[in-house]
């Protein structure tokens, strides 16, 4: 039966709004009037989802953010693991939701559900707010009949990889604050202060010493050409933005990436446990090893990375046992093709899979502090130096004006 969202007044003249089920518009006006309420608008929730989904787009927010996805993800598994039926549980969903999008959106899959449709061809038709392993793993957890259990092991990993995410991002956060803030201190100091304070000493016969006048000199340069190197810097990062979305581009890069000393290893590690934790998943979930592989090679965010799973599906699909096409990778971890490797030889692939993704999890974490700790002290004293150089600057004129004098 499909939905419909009403916008209607009471016996008391309060707006009330929320979602009705009815064969038709004009059957839910009936039901609002014998409720007692005056309806004042009465539209499908097909027909509104579908007016959004046309004009999604740049500017359209998601319903979902990556938290709230979970939630709901845990949400609908606990409600279905208690027996409730798909419908019954979306209705709840939908009428517990505080967001307006989240509402229409969830009503919209429920009246999808109820129209014959499958949950998992429902979320298909969102693609911007599940991801096309959210909903391979749905689609394997209706087949499998144990959709609540799928549902739960899906909020797992999506915890997990905002976990991970959140703490490689906090690690990279406070040093990337102390770079802005000490190029902004930098910046206003050889913009004003070196100017003001240089320009005394300028005056006169004798020459100022040879750090105060390259100081100086950067601090013109600054002054009389200032906007027009941040506008060069903001339309080379354009540049570089749109070079690095012609795939080819993005792959070499991406590639050079993984070659740097630190960063890449930390890189490599990252994707790989993404790519074998979803994999794991997949898996686990009953979805055929080849589309399993897939799904799992489309969330590698490196490219180069990206091509070596979809080769290692080549190998695979010809053959090859798992643990070999990965270990023929060299850019993945040889972690992940020994635990594959054990996992094909004692018939629990998406354990091992999971606990080699867990490990290089832990992996990815430690370096990520670890780099943190040595980057903090190592900013801070870089700007204590850069500062220091600005105020010698300042200071040799002085000094050398009382040698003068004496």
């Amino acid at each position: 039966m499909p939905a419909f969202s009403f916008d209607a007044i009471d016996d008391q003249g309060q707006s009330r709004k929320g979602m009705i089920d009815a064969d038709t518009a004009r059957s839910a006006r009936a039901l609002l009037r014998a409720q007692g309420l005056v309806p004042l608008s009465v539209e499908s929730v097909q027909a509104e989802a579908d007016a959004t989904a046309s004009r999604a787009g740049l500017w359209r927010r998601r319903a979902f953010n990556s938290t709230g996805l979970t939630i709901w993800t845990r949400q609908l598994a606990g409600l279905i693991t208690a027996g409730l039926p798909i419908e019954r549980a979306l209705a709840m969903l939908a009428d517990e939701a505080e967001d307006e999008r989240q509402q229409r959106l969830v009503a919209a899959l429920r009246a999808e559900v109820n129209a014959g449709t499958s949950f998992a061809r429902a979320l298909a038709a969102w693609p911007r707010e599940f991801s096309e392993v959210y909903v391979a793993v749905v689609g394997a957890g209706e087949q499998s009949g144990d959709l609540g259990m799928v549902l739960e092991r899906l909020a797992d990993e999506l915890e997990n990889r905002q976990a991970l995410q959140s703490q490689v991002v906090g690690a990279a956060l406070y040093p990337a604050i102390v770079t802005g803030v000490g190029i902004l201190i930098v910046t206003f100091l050889l913009s004003y202060v070196v100017p003001q304070v240089a320009s005394v000493f300028s005056g006169g016969n004798r020459s100022l010493p040879l750090l105060t006048e390259i100081l100086m000199r950067i601090s013109a340069l600054l002054r009389q050409y200032g906007w027009w190197l941040l506008a060069a810097l903001v339309l080379a990062a354009l540049v570089f933005r749109w070079w690095l979305r012609i795939p080819s581009q993005r792959e070499r890069f991406d590639a050079a990436w993984l070659r740097l000393p630190v960063l890449g290893r930390l890189a490599a590690q990252y994707n790989a446990a993404r790519f074998a934790s979803t994999l794991a998943m997949l898996s686990g979930a009953g979805v055929p090893i080849l589309k399993a592989l897939q799904a799992a090679a489309e969330t590698v965010g490196n490219l180069a990375m990206r091509r070596d799973a979809m080769e290692a599906l080549v190998l695979v699909r010809e053959g090859a046992p798992l643990a070999a096409a990965l270990g023929q990778k060299k850019r993945y971890p040889a972690l992940l093709a020994m635990f594959a490797r054990l996992g094909e030889q004692t018939g629990q692939l998406p354990l091992m899979l999971e606990r080699a993704a867990r490990q290089m999890q832990g992996e990815v974490q430690r370096r990520a502090v670890r780099m943190a700790t040595l980057l903090e002290p190592l900013l801070i004293v870089a700007m204590g130096v850069a500062v220091m150089i600005i105020v010698l600057a300042v200071l040799l004129p002085i000094i050398q004006m009382n040698q003068w004098v004496r």
